[in-house]
């Protein structure tokens, strides 16, 4: 049996690269099955209705993410 799963993108935050093909790749807040939002990135068709495999943050993550990449001195 298939797993099935709800989504429901709560805040489009930034397309960060576009494909030749129009996928683009999105930092979101999403929703997965009617839990609490988390960050997510991944890559979605031109109609959004496909997505690619991402991964997702808990707030606590994305904020060790952010704290390191501010620390970067090369960015």
């Amino acid at each position: 049996m298939a797993d099935t799963f709800t989504y429901e993108i709560k805040e489009r935050i930034a397309v960060l690269s576009q494909s030749s093909k129009g996928w683009t790749k999105e930092f979101n807040l999403v929703s997965w099955n009617e839990k609490d939002p988390k960050y997510d990135i991944r890559e979605w068709s031109p109609d959004g209705n496909k997505m690619g495999k991402g991964i997702t943050l808990t707030d606590e993550e994305a904020a060790v993410l952010k704290k390191a990449l501010m620390a970067r001195e090369d960015l």
